[in-house]
């Protein structure tokens, strides 16, 4: 009888994206009842959280299709309820981030959940992003000054005497001279500047040199040797400028784009 009876209490898992959809439709109910009861205006929490007025909606109203990926979701919501007074960090670490599906609790199992180590998991990864965007733009710059330092390096007088005369001869043959690399020679930079609070990607040869929201006033800068390239869930509130040239939105307010830069040589 008892197995018969756990047989019955069993029931369909819900796939993940059900699992955000629903915990998102209760999380957002939630902070739209608290910033009513504090007479709120979604404009005051835009100010309060420097979060677009878009993915603030799309919070309330449990819409994940105007909301981008669902880690970058739970740090929305983190902010959200802290600037209501929730405790953001408990509040946010129950939406769904990951891609396992949550197996159901058994009436019998009173262990806590495992959901309380969500913003640990966050927190690490965020340091770990922060810290792999140093460590290669360490890189970037030790590799471009080995490349600055070897070009100027004269060449070695054994190899030379090792040449026919007529090679010796710099004016007699002048598609011998030392020509720089084509990629010593290669270079893009970009700089952008937030007109309002947004998300962006940047990926400089390939690999990802920024990923998360820049407040509004941020300016950066980021270089690479052969292809940059942007993207944003907010167009028209992101200027950039390519190679110190003057800066332009990269596209309509509200909306996705991607803008990617090559390098060309320097003349």
């Amino acid at each position: 009888m008892k197995w018969l009876r756990r047989k019955d209490d069993q029931q369909t898992t819900p796939s993940i994206e059900q699992q955000r959809s629903s915990k998102l439709a209760e999380l957002g109910s939630q902070l739209w009842a608290s910033r009513q009861e504090k007479g709120l205006s979604l404009e005051e929490m835009v100010a309060l959280t420097r979060i677009p007025r878009r993915l603030l909606q799309a919070i309330e109203e449990g819409n994940l299709e105007d909301l981008p990926e669902p880690i970058y979701i739970q740090g929305l919501i983190r902010q959200f309820a802290d600037a209501l007074d929730f405790n953001g960090a408990e509040f946010a670490s129950t939406f769904p981030i990951g891609s396992q599906r949550v197996m159901p609790q058994p009436t019998w199992n009173n262990t806590p959940t495992i959901a309380q180590l969500r913003p640990i998991h966050l927190y690490l990864l965020y340091i770990f992003l922060i810290l792999f965007s140093v460590n290669g733009l360490s890189n970037l710059l030790n590799n471009a000054a080995l490349q600055a330092n070897n070009s100027q390096i004269p060449p070695s007088p054994q190899k030379e005497s090792l040449l026919p005369p007529e090679i010796n001869q710099p004016n007699n043959s002048p598609e011998l001279q030392p020509v720089s690399s084509k990629k010593q020679s290669q270079s893009v930079q970009i700089g952008v500047t937030l007109k309002s609070s947004s998300w962006i990607r940047v990926i400089a040869d390939g690999k990802t040199e920024f990923e998360g929201i820049l407040p509004e006033g941020s300016r950066r800068t980021w270089q690479a040797t052969q292809q940059l390239t942007v993207k944003t869930d907010n167009a028209g509130g992101v200027l950039m400028s390519v190679n110190q040239q003057e800066a332009k939105e990269m596209g309509e307010p509200g909306k996705v784009e991607e803008v990617r830069i090559a390098a060309k040589p320097k003349s």
